[in-house]
């Protein structure tokens, strides 16, 4: 990047991905702020793909508050029900309220009755230097593995449980974090864009 800015915002007011970017830019002398700082409205998420919705975030963002912002999209994808849930993963049995119980009660009814049980993690990052950057930083992991029909471990959230990695023979729920921070979508997605950025 020809220009390191001292500030990014981030648009989420997740406080563990406020905590996760903080880290990643703090040796870089970049701060990350939460949009909540700006008092930035919630971004519409309209679109169909992991990218066009984290480049909408990333925008709006960035035009509320004037700093150059970094926004994410992820979820699971299943092989045998055309990427589904992909966009849709965190509200996929409903939004009122959201439960990673429900999702993963739906999405192991889906997958139930058919043979490919392959699916994967998504993580899209996004990074515009300013509200109408041409050039936004694209940055995308994809962590591969199989729908496990009983759920094992403690130590993750979301489809976690049943998310098998054949390569451990374990579910990303099982794995401790050193190895997960190494190997999930979001740590892939991550390392592709502190490349990109070249800071």
């Amino acid at each position: 990047m020809s220009e390191k800015p001292e500030k990014i915002v981030l648009a989420s007011g997740n406080a563990g991905k406020l905590k996760e970017f903080g880290n990643l830019f703090e040796p870089y002398g970049i701060t990350v702020l939460p949009q909540s700082e700006f008092s930035i409205p919630e971004c519409p998420e309209p679109y169909s793909t992991f990218v066009e919705n984290a480049l909408a975030k990333a925008r709006h963002a960035a035009g509320h508050s004037g700093l150059p912002a970094l926004a994410d999209d992820s979820g699971i994808c299943a092989a045998a029900l055309n990427g589904a849930p992909g966009i849709h993963s965190a509200r996929y049995a409903g939004s009122n309220p959201k439960s990673d119980t429900a999702n993963n009660l739906k999405l192991a009814a889906e997958l139930a009755g058919k043979a490919d049980k392959s699916c994967c993690y998504v993580c899209v990052l996004v990074f515009v230097r300013h509200k109408d950057d041409p050039r936004p930083i694209i940055a995308e992991g994809v962590w591969h593995g199989q729908w496990n029909g009983v759920p094992a471990g403690e130590n993750g959230f979301g489809y976690d449980p049943y998310f098998y990695l054949p390569g451990h023979g374990k579910t990303a729920a099982e794995l401790d974090s050193e190895v997960k921070n190494r190997e999930s979508h979001r740590a892939q997605a991550l390392a592709e864009l502190l490349r990109k950025l070249a800071l």
